[in-house]
């Protein structure tokens, strides 16, 4: 299992945590609002920008479109005045599902779009044929041919045709393309059964402030009343509430009462009530500021559901700390299939996680114990960050690239707050070796 060259986070658990965090801005909504930016012809500035690896890839996609970008600390600058609609590379876009979301701003704007499939965590199948029926609803030609999606629109104008489209699955991924699509599109889309999630309510007020006219954005039913173009925005990505959840967990697991800011509570309604369900309290102490004030963790049952359902994103932490709460619980995971490899690692540091199909059961254990684990996934790399804060003794994580993909410095804040773990470079100690 090791993984040679590699870098990896040893983490010496029992250490208690206190103090605040500071949130980063959502993945999620700064990967689609990069997306969303080719849909304006001028300078958009999108502020609270994480610094993740998938936002490097997504900078490196709107490059190679001919985009002009200036990133400024959490500041960045985006000019999509001059782009090509053919460029996506895919040695890149191979490794970064948001990668499609390309393909809607340029096929509204432009007309045409070749996007190659896309990539990203190895959770299930997801699909793009959601987002690839919602298009030719209004009036694309869109076929797949070597792994690559090629779109265009017939008819003298070159424009999409608003339409009624009806989503067998509140996808998010085909909800945002479809709302990009059609804010440049002629007419009126309506999207029935579409997603709720935060991100695209994000993504929504993110076109409004362009100059888009949508409507609906948080129920199931979001209507987008096309216009001719849009304008220059300058906007601030929401909160991560999944990062923000994760930290939740940190203080549950550890038994830390520590605080969070800036979140938006409400966006975390459904984690916060698995929460006090497994004994611990979560109170608002700003309108954008949570503590947890842990508690003695009792058994409780879970099941992944789109929003406002229990995320999907927070099921393997909730995983860890279910392995130390009193009693057997039962996740159920119904959004992605592939989405329980970390249980087999939870194990391998003491946990007692059975699988059955899409549930794990989950008996509690007294203490979980150090040893060498591999993330498989970014959430579960959190997971199994989660369980070695718990542990007795030294926990070594490997796969870190998961991480990197979707926590904006997790060891640092964590460091701040008191946890004793540190990220070992072994390239870097060679070469510290070899100077020697």
């Amino acid at each position: 299992m090791s993984a040679e060259g590699q870098p990896i986070l040893e983490i010496w658990g029992r250490a208690s945590l206190r103090g605040e965090v500071q949130i980063s801005g959502a993945k999620n909504s700064a990967l689609v609002l990069m997306a969303g930016a080719l849909l304006c012809p001028g300078d958009c500035r999108l502020r609270n920008v994480p610094s993740l690896v998938d936002i490097t890839r997504m900078s490196q996609i709107l490059t190679a479109l001919g985009v002009k970008l200036n990133q400024n600390n959490d500041v960045l600058e985006i000019d999509a005045r001059q782009i090509n609609p053919t460029k996506a590379p895919y040695d890149v876009v191979s490794q970064l599902r948001a990668s499609f979301f390309v393909i809607g701003p340029l096929l509204t704007r432009l007309g045409m779009a070749r996007v190659p499939l896309p990539g990203g965590c190895a959770i299930g199948a997801r699909p793009v044929d959601l987002h690839v029926r919602g298009l030719q609803a209004m009036g694309a030609n869109v076929r797949i041919e070597s792994g690559m999606v090629h779109a265009n629109v017939t008819g003298k104008n070159g424009k999409l045709k608003g339409a009624k489209i009806y989503l067998d699955y509140p996808s998010v991924g085909a909800t945002e393309t479809l709302i990009m699509a059609a804010t440049l599109a002629e007419g009126e889309t309506k999207i029935e059964n579409a997603a709720q999630e935060p991100e695209v309510v994000d993504l929504a007020n993110f076109c409004c402030q362009m100059g888009a006219r949508i409507s609906g954005a948080g129920t199931n039913t979001i209507v987008i009343t096309g216009v001719e173009q849009l304008h220059s925005v300058n906007y601030a990505v929401i909160p991560d509430r999944i990062e923000a959840g994760t930290f939740l967990v940190a203080g549950a697991i550890t038994h830390s009462e520590i605080s969070l800011a800036p979140v938006i509570p409400q966006h975390l309604a459904p984690v916060i009530a698995k929460l006090h369900e497994m004994g611990c309290r979560v109170v608002t102490q700003e309108r954008d500021r949570l503590q947890i004030i842990p508690g003695e963790l009792r058994a409780t049952d879970i099941e992944t559901l789109p929003y406002p359902g229990f995320p999907t994103d927070m099921q393997a932490q909730f995983m860890a700390l279910l392995s130390l709460s009193e009693g057997d619980s039962a996740i159920s995971e119904t959004v992605f299939e592939n989405r329980f490899r970390h249980a087999a690692e939870l194990n391998r540091m003491g946990a007692d996680i059975r699988l059955k199909g899409n549930h794990a059961l989950i008996r509690g254990v007294p203490f979980l114990s150090g040893a060498p684990v591999m993330a498989t996934d970014l959430r579960a790399s959190a997971a199994l960050v989660l369980a070695g804060l718990a542990a007795e003794g030294k926990t070594i994580v490997q796969g870190l690239h998961h991480l990197d993909r979707g926590y904006d410095n997790l060891e640092g804040k964590l460091q701040q707050l008191g946890a004793k773990l540190q990220r070992i470079n072994p390239q870097s100690r060679a070469e510290d070796f070899r100077r020697s």
